[in-house]
Order: C-alpha cells, then structure tokens, then sequence
C-alpha cells in the first residue's frame, strides 16, 4: 500500500478538525452504526469544553481511489499561536501540508505563521478555501489574499502553482469550482495522492527515528511519537537514544511499536521508513532526540522552535487557605509536574527560582501558560500564580528589547475607533485599516506584547463582545517605555471570616464586588474593584448589632445585592497587578495581595518606591 504524510494546518477555528471528521466518514475509518463524537480529534477536556486543539496528534486513514490503495497519515494541528510549537515539530514529520482558509474570514495571522514555516521546509501546500456555503464567503478573494501571502513569503514557483479546492468541510463535500455545494471529499482524497509526495525516506539505511511528541500511558510508560527517517524496526529490537550533539542519552529495547490506525493507536510487530508510528520502551529520552539503531552515532537534525516571550512565577500555596482543597500542595510535587510538562512541550521553559519554592514558566503567551494552569488545578494542584511579564533581552546595538505582537482586529465600523485609541494607550502602532464587509473593519497593528497583557477583556466589552483579536509574535524590538496598567485600585479584606450581606450591602457603592455573602475570607483576599485608583482595606464581615433596642415605626430593609463578578482564571490572570497574585485551587480561583500583612505591604511599597 503506497503512503502519504500530511498535516493539516490554519488559523484558529477554520475547520481543521470539523474537516477530519468528515476524512474518517468518507473513508470508511467508521462504522455506519459507530457513535462517534463530534470533532473526534479533539480528545481531551479542556479541548472539548474550549472548541479548540490544543496537541497536535496523528490518525490514519486509508484511500481506495483510481491509483489504487493509498494510506494516509494526517497530522491534526492547533490553530491557536500559543500552541505554535507544536506546529512547529510536526512540520519535520510529513512531505505535505493541506493549508485551511476560511472562505469568508480569508489569511489571518496563524495563517502566515504556519504557511512561512511550511513553505520554509520546502513542503507543497494544497489549499482549501473552506467554509464556501457561508453567506458572507468571498471565495475569490480569499484566494487572491493566499496568493499574495505565499508571494510575500517567499515561495518558489513549484509552490506558487498550488492546486485549490472549494469545500465545506462540516458539509462535507469538495470541488474545483467555487459554486459546489454538494458532492464528496474525494477530490480532496486524490489531490492528497496525486499532489503530495510519497516519504522520501530510505528503506535500507539503518534505523532511525526523530521524536516529535511525547506522550505518557499508565501501563507502557513513555510514549515517543515521529517519523521513521530510515530502515526498520522490529519489536524488542535494541535502539539507543542521541541527543541533538550526538551524546548516548540512553539504551533499550523497542518494547512495544504502535501505528495510527483512525483513532486507535494499533500494535505492530515491524514499521518501516516512512512510517509515522509510536515507540514504548526507553525511560528517558525525549523530544528532538533521535532514536536508532546502536551503530548509528549521527543525530537527525531537529526543526529549531522559536523562544518563548512571556513567563509567570508558579509558587506554593501560602495563602491561610492552603491545603483545604488540593492534594497536590507541596514545591516537590509541582517541581516534578513541571519539569515534566516542559519535556513535552518543547515551547515552555522552567527555571527553578532561588528561594527553592517557586518556579518561573516561561511560554508563549497567556492561553498558553492558562491551559498549562487549568490542567494541573484538575489534577488536584494548589497553586499561586503572578502576573505574567514579558521577556526582555539585550539588542545587538546593547540596548533592551522586548516582544512585539501583530495584532489583527475585526470590529463594527461604530466600535473602530475606541479600539484604535485604546492600542495607541498601549504604545500600538496602526499598521493597516481597511473595511473588511458586513460592516465591520479589519485594523492591523505592531503592538509591544507587554501592552497587550489584560487587554482582551477590555476589548471585549468596548467592542460590547462583538470584536474579535488575532494575535501572533512578530519580532523583538526596541523597549517602548512605560505602559499604563490598570487604572483602578482594589477592595482588600483587613480580616478573616466570613462575607456578610449586612456589610457587603455599603460596600457596593464603593465598587464592584467580587464576592457574595457566606464566602470564607482571609486577611490580604481581594474581595472586590474600588472605583478610584488607590487600593482600599474594608470590612466585609462586619454584622449587624441585634440589641432589644429598636427605634418605633423602624423596618429593617431587605438586602438587595448585585450578583458579584466572577472571573474565569485567564480573566483573573489579566486582572492583577505586580503586587498581587491568584490563588489556584480545584474548586476555587481567589486573587490575594502578594503581601497579606498591611504593614508588609506598606513596606514593600516603599522599597519599590525608592
């Protein structure tokens, strides 16, 4: 059976997985009868519950078109730009790339990101302008807009001469004309087979194998992931693991191979080169280390991923709350999580701080480093998260620079220019604005990444939740200065105990409240947003005094409070500022003063201020 490698690559919610299920359907990966969840791919919760990929991962399908019977394995990839490292791996893995536009919503930023990286590599892409049944699609002119985007990348004539199809992925059908509205995926099976190179990789060579993901299983231990570079394993055949500069890293057996095989990851006895398959066996070695055959000494030469831009201090839990929610509070147990995390995604870095109970995580952005947060809080971590800042470093010319961002924002014409005076506060610079249909407009900036930092729910209620921001790294340059942060100051709890709806009541006027009556409190908790800019201690525990003295005729009024804001832990993560710091527990996201004492905080605050 002939093969073919290819990933499926676009900007955040094009349909890249919607369009693999319907792959699965029409070739016959499923049962007619077999109850199969919506966007397949996106296995895990978190995945679920967002809508969006977070893991690349690998499935098989097979084609039995008019050249005959055809494997191929798809690579599924994020779309998001903080999950670019793992589109940044996988690229190495496959001969061809499948590239996603969204009819309507044309080349966004992730597009130029993923396609650069491609395009880079060499690989001929196929491109599909998706979601053609939209009734704002703009099919031509969307693929006017990729033309222009390969043009401005670079691309070599064979990759300029790229095949196109029209489809709908959710509908599922495809075609070379952008009138199609009914039909199958096939065209799309036979562009792949026809357009996409079967693996260069050499059958008689020894083996070797580059690890692209890692994953973990209870019963197999290390799970290493990639492509076969060249000849061929066997079970229990003895492999040793290089590392990028050639160093023995470790000895073994190949204990277990598995291949894709639609969902299911299959047993095999042997893989060969070419092959995308899973290897069981070795303890230590991890992503970008080579996997072969004893006498094989030279390393394969792994994609290098670009550096992270933005880091948060991980730190125990020291809150006087500590303890009462998680099972997993001590720095060892987060040390371990962490290191571990960071083997598997090549794009987070951790350092261990020097007072041994805090670590610095460094990522690619505030999506990113949320979801990192979110998944250890549901493994029963108990954590206190700081402010994300961004990394800095020293410039050629030996001055600092720092991150900048292109941010490209779709807004109603009515809401353009508060979003344009609001980036210009942040130090933006306007760098296109055109109208992009339907009303809306389509403006471009250069933004320091520092400036972006908390921004996003801001935006979301000036553009009265109709706005939508794309994101995505584009250089370092030179330090903008300083940058205005939260204008307001916050409500702090002088004690501990429990919120009363007696004092809660008065202390709305003084702002909005993040707390109802009855939550524990402690001394330092934040309970709510002053409405002037300077930080207030209040007493939200304070009750009512019951004596037998009444005046005549008096009434005691109903209570009547305002629901209070809760944030979600990205909202709470933007919230806060330098001096303060969120708690992260299983059941609760609390945000604190890094200082609980007020005479401390005093202190602080004057250090800081000479």
């Amino acid at each position: 059976m002939s093969l073919r490698n290819v990933a499926i690559i676009a900007h955040v919610d094009h349909g890249k997985t919607t369009l693999v299920d319907q792959l699965f359907r029409q070739s016959g990966t499923f049962r007619d009868n077999q109850r199969v969840e919506e966007r397949a791919m996106d296995s895990n919760d978190l995945e679920k519950e967002r809508g969006i990929t977070i893991l690349a991962k690998c499935t098989s399908i097979e084609w039995h078109g008019e050249a005959g019977d055809t494997r191929i394995n798809i690579v599924d990839t994020p779309g998001h730009a903080d999950f670019g490292g793992e589109v940044e791996r996988i690229l190495s893995m496959v001969d061809g790339v499948i590239l996603l536009v969204d009819a309507a919503e044309g080349a966004m930023p992730q597009t130029k990101f993923v396609t650069g990286k491609a395009l880079a590599l060499g690989l001929r892409p196929i491109v599909v302008v998706n979601k053609i049944d939209r009734s704002d699609a703009r099919a031509q002119e969307v693929l006017d807009e990729v033309f222009d985007l390969f043009v401005s990348l670079d691309a070599n004539d064979d990759q300029l001469d790229f095949p196109v199809l029209f489809a709908s992925g959710r509908n599922g059908y495809a075609g070379d004309n952008p009138d199609v509205r009914d039909g199958t995926l096939a065209p799309l099976f036979e562009k792949i087979v026809n357009h996409v190179p079967a693996p260069s990789a050499d059958p008689d060579g020894p083996f070797k194998f580059l690890v692209t993901l890692l994953d973990r299983d209870n019963f197999v231990g290390r799970i290493l992931t990639g492509l076969v570079a060249s000849g061929t394993v066997k079970t229990n055949m003895q492999i040793h693991a290089l590392d990028p500069e050639g160093n023995v890293v470790e000895q073994g057996r190949a204990s277990k191979i598995m291949a894709f095989r639609g969902l299911e990851r299959v047993p095999v006895e042997e893989a060969k080169a070419g092959d995308i398959i899973s290897i069981a066996g070795l303890t230590i070695a991890t992503v970008a280390n080579t996997i072969a055959d004893p006498a094989v000494t030279e390393p394969l030469h792994a994609q290098p991923i670009d550096p992270p831009t933005l880091s948060m201090r991980f730190a125990v839990n020291d809150s006087p709350m500590a303890g009462r929610e998680g099972t997993k509070v001590t720095s060892r147990m987060i040390r371990d999580r962490l290191f571990r995390e960071a083997e598997s995604n090549v794009a987070i870095k951790v350092t261990e701080a020097d007072d041994r109970d805090s670590f610095e995580v460094a990522g690619r952005g505030e999506l990113q480093l949320g979801v990192l947060i979110e998944t250890m809080r549901r493994e029963g971590f108990e954590l206190g998260i700081s402010r994300p800042r961004v990394l800095f470093r020293e410039g050629e010319n030996g001055g600092r620079e720092e991150p900048y961002e292109t941010v490209v924002i779709d807004v109603d014409e009515e809401h353009s220019g508060t979003v344009v005076e609001k980036m210009a506060i942040r130090k933006a610079e306007l760098t296109d604005m055109r109208p992009s249909g339907g009303g809306k407009t389509r403006i471009t900036f250069s933004a320091p990444s520092r400036g972006l930092i908390g921004y996003h729910g801001e935006f979301l209620s000036d553009t009265r939740g109709t706005g939508i921001m794309n994101r995505l790294f584009e250089k370092y340059g030179p330090h903008k200065g300083p940058i205005e942060g939260r204008k307001n100051g916050v409500l702090i709890s002088n004690g501990a105990g429990e919120a009363n709806a007696y004092a809660l009541g008065p202390l709305e006027e003084r702002g909005v409240l993040m707390v109802g009556p009855g939550e524990a409190l402690y001394e330092g908790m934040i309970i709510g947003e002053n409405a002037k800019t300077d930080d207030l201690e209040v007493n939200p525990m304070k009750a009512k005094q019951l004596t037998n003295f009444r005046a005549s005729g008096g009434k005691d009024d109903a209570i009547r409070l305002t629901p209070p804001r809760k944030l979600t832990l990205e909202q709470a993560i933007a919230y806060i500022d330098d001096d303060e710091m969120v708690e992260v527990t299983p059941k609760s996201i609390r945000l604190r003063k890094r200082h609980l004492d007020p005479h401390e905080r005093k202190r602080a605050s004057r250090a800081k201020a000479a």
